[in-house]
This record gives structure tokens, C-alpha cells and sequence, in this order.
């Protein structure tokens, strides 16, 4: 159901400020019935039994307010007598208004648990799509600016928006019901005066909705000074750069920095509150002395006209309920108008679509083994960026053969590994896998045929072995295929050491009993991973940059055996590894300058024979 609604709304929400005011309310409407279908998928029981007790807490007022203007009118009757039969009406409605209290306390606490725990099902209901959808965005959008702004802002709002917006209608719902209860029973002496305050109250609201947008817009438009606040606090407690923060007395300097951004922030904030402020007081003091007179002209009935003692309590009373509930529900449809502005923070990150789908259907599945990679005339800019990383490549990766791309940093090597295992489409040029353009292929069957090692490799805060068997999350656990990617690897000369073996957990973020490892032994970790999957194209971005040379010489050799029958592609900045492979690939600037093997390119004595050249002759002067 939220999805039609999700998909209906994104179609609707541009040109906001441009839509006239009917439109701006069946737009909020929408905007609510999207958020209300979320509530309901997050829990159907919950949201019923939350709105029964709604109506039943609207409908209560009334009838403490009869009943105890019935006891005030019974009291005045038999003021002054002392029969005791005739207090027989009085006890039974004070067992009535004992029965009413004990009633109202146990609705009110049943309410506040529902709403409680209908609070938890909904965040995490909504936290669990916000987390779902990242799975489908393109990893371009993680390089745009503007998309962490969507996120940041989504994220934000999932938690706390969605189920203030459920307690501001459900209390919107029930002070309507009794509201619209006392504005009948007043009618009955005066239909003046549920009009007359009905528009006193009007003021009040268009004031609420008016700074709800203000503050709405402003709460927007300054997304990058939050972000940036929230960075530096970030950062300052972050464990893997505490240790540079501390010697670098960086403390001080982010604190002075979020500071100063804050103070900028508050200011505007504190400006919109004060504004506010001033016209809601001025509002409040014209309509109190309204109020006034009609309390005067309530008292002027029971004196001149034959309102009894105790019926003043009751309209009376209903007048303050109405005050009261159309005040409350001016607050609550402000809150709900503000909560589903900001809610379009979740929409916009919602409807963040993917560009990297296959271009046919159905889409083609990997079918070949090993694999041919081709690159025709590639060229790629990063989105938002005119500089192109990479310049009409032209390449082919034979079946079955290893290869290595070398090149100084900027060269454009990771950047190729993105877009042969399509993390980006090409800005100009085709990818061919197989003599098939790879925007062809099911992106999911695609990258199930990659085994990647990136040079920033992921550490995850489980244990060893879900470090390791994450490499293939969707095959079934095998202890002597994890043993095998551990020995492969290297991985086995520590994990065995650990307290509890594979079991261990790592990263000292939960568990007391947690290890933390060495740089190069996470490698090694990212390395299994790697060895673990069956890939049918290995990748492998800076395998070994944290290792040692012996412990690179034999993973290299375990790749050399595993890669015979696999299409594999190594970026590596030591030269020694390029020995091993059929092709080497040098890089420039973006740009293809070389390609041959060791032996080629040292005869052809260019860019390559230069590199190699340098780091033989710095190994033999340290040795």
C-alpha cells in the first residue's frame, strides 16, 4: 500500500511553493495518508486498538462533565436536609465517576503502551526500508554531496518524525470527537459561541502553520551546516582516528569548529522562535479577554435565566474543553502540516531511482566461463565532475588470462575495476563481457561472478568467520572451504591463535572478549574473503599493500594456482608481482600507455622498464 503512495508522491512533490492553497492541503493529505500507510504496515493491531482508544478518550470528557454537573446540581437540591434515602442518586453517580476515573487511567496508560511500542515497530519498520533501499541505489549517488544530504535528512526524521506525526493524529482524532461532543452541548444555550471561538482560534493556527514552514525551510536549507555538525562531533569520537586526533591536538580545533557553526545555526532558530512567540502572545491576550465574556454571559444564565448551580459546571466546563481541544488540535495539525514537510526527506531518498539496470529483458545472465572483458573506446567522469578519470581505453581481457594494471597514484586503476565490474556506467564507450555489452546482464547474477579485494576493504565488527563467509553470503556455510580460504590467504597463522579460534569476534566496538587486528592481518581477512567465493573473475585491488614481503610472495603464489582458470585482474604498486602475470597494463593520467608482458616491456625499456627499474633499485639499496 505505501509503496502506490511512494511512487504517487514522488510524482507530485515538485513545484511546492508554486501550488495554491487547496492544492497545499490535498498534497499534505497525501503526504499524511503515505505516512499513516507506513504506520499501518509497521503494525495493523496496534494502530486499530490505538485508534479505538482514541475515540473512546474523546467521548470520556463529556461524561465526567455531566456527571459531575449532575452531583454539583444534586448537592444544590438537597443543600441543607438530612435524609439519607435521598443521597441515594448522588452515591451512584459518584460510584459512577469512580468507575469513570479508574476507566480513564486504565485507557490513558493502555494508550501510552501502544503507543510506545507501536513507536518502536515503526522506527525500526522504516529504519529496516531506509537501510533495504541502499541495496538498489548506484554507488554513484555515494559521490554526490546532494544524495548524503537525502540521506542524512532521511535518516534523521526515520526515528522520531513518523511516530510524532501517529501521536499528533490520533490526538488530533480524539479531541475532535470531543470537541465537536461540548460544541453540541454548548449549542444548545448559545450557538454563538462555538462559532465566535472557533474563529478567535483561527489566528492561532494560521500563525502555527505559517512558522511550521518557516521552520521547516530553514531546517532544510541549512542541511550542510548540520551535516558538518555532526561530522565533527562524529569524528571526535570515532575509535579509528582517535589516535591521530590525540597527537595532532586536533580536539580543540573541531570543537571551535562546530561551535562556530553551530552559533550561525542557533541564531537563525533562535530568531524564528522569538517571532513566533511574540504573535502567538499577542493572539492568546485578545482572545482571553473574549473568553471572558462568554464565562460572564454562562453566569448570566444560571443568574437570569434558569441555568441550574450545576449545569454552569457543565457548559462552562465544555466551553474551557473547547478552548482547550481546538487550541490542542491547532497545535496538532500544525505538527502534522510540519511532520509531513519533513517527511518528504524520506520521500526524496525513497524515490532515488537506479541507473545501473540491465538494458534489456529479460536480462542476459553470465554464461560463459572464463570470461573475455573488452573495453571499446571507455572514457568516465565521476558524477558532478567534468574531469575525466578515464580516456577512451580500449582493452581486452582474454579468458583465462591474469593480468596486472600498474601505474602512480591517479592513474585511473581503481577506478577501471569499478567499471568492469559495473559500479558505474561509462560516460562515453561500451564494456563488453563475453562480446555482450555488460549493461545487458543482470546486475545481481554480475556481480556474483566477481571475487573482489579492494584496496579500501571492509572491516566488519562480527566474528572471524562471518568476516571471512561474507565473501559469499548466499552459500551455505562450509568449515572446510573457510579453512581452505584462511590457509589461502595466510589468514590461518593468526586465526588460530585466537581466543576463540574463528569464533572470535573482532573490532572492539560490543564484545569485551573482541580482538583487534593488525592492518595487514585485516588484509589477509579481505584476502579470504575473496578465496572463499568460487568467483569466476577475481579482481584485486592492492591485495597485499599491508603485507610483508614473504607473506605477498605467498599469496601471489596461492593466486598464481587458483587464477588457471579464472579471468583475474591485480592492481599492485610492487613491480615484483607483474613477473608472474600474461599481460601487464600500464596506466597514465587516465589513459592505457602500455600493455605486454615483463619481458616485453622491459625490452620496449618505456614507462614500465622506468618503474620497475626504480623499485629494483631501492630494494637492492635497503637490502
Amino acid at each position: 500500500m505505501a509503496e502506490g503512495f511512494h511512487g504517487m508522491r514522488g510524482r507530485r512533490i515538485e513545484d511546492e511553493k508554486a501550488k495554491t492553497l487547496p492544492q497545499k492541503i490535498k498534497y499534505t493529505a497525501i503526504r499524511l495518508f503515505y505516512i499513516l500507510s507506513l504506520l499501518w504496515g509497521a503494525s495493523k493491531v496496534m494502530m486499530i486498538g490505538l485508534v479505538l482508544i482514541s475515540v473512546i478518550e474523546g467521548v470520556l470528557p463529556l461524561l465526567n462533565a455531566y456527571i459531575s454537573s449532575q452531583i454539583i446540581n444534586e448537592l444544590v437540591t438537597l443543600f441543607g436536609t438530612k435524609d439519607w434515602a435521598a443521597m441515594r442518586p448522588i452515591i451512584i453517580l459518584l460510584l459512577l465517576q469512580v468507575v469513570y476515573l479508574i476507566f480513564s487511567r486504565v485507557t490513558s496508560r493502555i494508550k501510552g503502551t501502544l503507543t510506545s511500542l507501536s513507536g518502536e515497530q515503526v522506527s525500526s519498520f522504516i529504519l529496516v526500508r531506509i537501510s533495504k533501499k541502499t541495496k538498489e541505489v548506484d554507488l554513484s549517488n555515494f559521490d554526490l554531496p546532494s544524495f548524503y544530504e537525502k540521506l542524512e535528512n532521511a535518516s534523521r526524521e526515520a526515528s522520531t518524525r513518523p511516530v510524532m506525526i501517529l501521536t499528533s493524529t490520533l490526538s488530533l482524532f480524539s479531541n475532535l470527537v470531543s470537541t465537536i461532543s461540548f460544541i453540541i452541548l454548548l449549542g444548545s444555550i448559545s450557538p454563538f459561541i462555538p462559532l465566535a471561538v472557533f474563529l478567535l482560534a483561527l489566528p492561532s493556527a494560521i500563525i502555527n502553520f505559517k512558522y511550521r514552514k518557516v521552520t521547516f525551510e530553514y531546517i532544510r536549507s541549512h542541511s550542510k551546516e548540520r551535516r558538518k555538525m555532526t561530522y565533527f562531533t562524529s569524528t571526535l569520537t570515532d575509535k579509528d582516528r582517535a589516535k591521530e586526533i590525540k597527537l595532532l591536538h586536533l580536539t580543540d580545533t573541531f570543537v571551535k569548529r562546530y561551535l562556530d557553526i553551530f552559533a550561525e545555526y542557533y541564531k537563525g532558530r533562535r530568531r524564528i522562535f522569538i517571532r513566533e512567540d511574540v504573535l502567538h502572545i499577542l493572539v492568546y491576550v485578545i482572545s482571553t479577554l473574549c473568553n471572558g465574556v462568554f464565562f460572564l454571559f454562562i453566569a448570566y444564565k444560571v443568574c437570569f435565566d434558569g441555568v441550574k448551580v450545576g449545569d454552569y459546571t457543565l457548559y462552562a466546563g465544555a466551553l474551557n474543553s473547547i478552548l482547550s481541544g481546538i487550541a490542542t488540535m491547532v497545535t496538532n495539525s500544525s505538527s502534522i502540516y510540519e511532520g509531513t514537510l519533513f517527511i518528504d526527506n524520506m520521500i526524496d531518498y525513497m524515490n532515488v531511482k537506479p541507473a545501473i539496470v540491465p538494458l534489456v529483458s529479460p536480462p542476459l545472465l553470465p554464461a560463459h566461463k572464463p570470461h573475455t572483458i573488452e573495453f571499446c573506446d571507455v572514457s568516465f567522469a565521476y558524477p558532478g565532475s567534468d574531469r575525466a578519470v578515464i580516456k577512451h581505453v580500449n582493452l581486452k581481457l582474454s579468458a583465462g588470462k591474469s593480468y596486472i594494471l600498474v601505474g602512480l597514484n591517479g592513474a585511473g586503476k581503481t577506478t577501471l575495476i569499478k567499471l568492469m565490474t559495473r559500479l558505474y556506467d561509462p560516460t562515453e564507450g561500451r564494456i563488453l563481457l563475453d562480446g555482450e555489452d555488460i549493461r545487458n546482464y543482470d546486475v545481481d547474477a554480475l556481480y556474483e561472478m566477481f571475487g573482489i579485494v579492494f584496496q579500501d576493504f571492509s572491516k566488519f565488527a562480527v566474528s572471524a568467520k562471518e568476516n571471512i563467509t561474507f565473501g559469499d553470503i548466499r552459500r551455505p556455510y562450509e568449515e572446510e572451504r573457510l579453512r581452505y580460504a584462511a590457509k589461502q590467504s595466510c589468514a590461518d597463522e593468526f586465526l588460530d591463535r585466537l581466543p576463540n579460534g574463528i569464533e572470535t569476534p573482532l573490532m572492539r566496538f560490543f564484545e569485551d572478549n573482541a580482538v583487534d587486528l593488525s592492518i595487514g592481518q585485516w588484509q589477509k581477512m579481505s584476502i579470504a574473503r575473496a578465496f572463499y567465493k568460487e568467483a569466476e573473475c577475481l579482481i584485486l585491488d592492492e591485495p597485499t599493500a599491508s603485507l610483508d614481503p614473504m607473506a605477498e610472495a605467498e599469496i601471489f603464489r596461492q593466486f598464481d594456482e587458483l587464477h588457471r582458470s579464472k579471468t583475474t585482474v591485480f592492481v599492485s604498486h610492487r613491480l615484483s608481482s607483474a613477473t608472474t602475470v600474461d599481460q601487464i597494463i600500464v596506466m597514465q593520467r587516465g589513459e592505457v600507455i602500455e600493455q605486454g608482458s615483463h619481458k616485453e616491456l622491459m625490452e620496449r625499456k618505456g614507462t614500465y622498464y622506468n618503474l620497475f627499474t626504480l623499485q629494483a633499485e631501492k630494494y637492492l639499496e635497503n637490502s
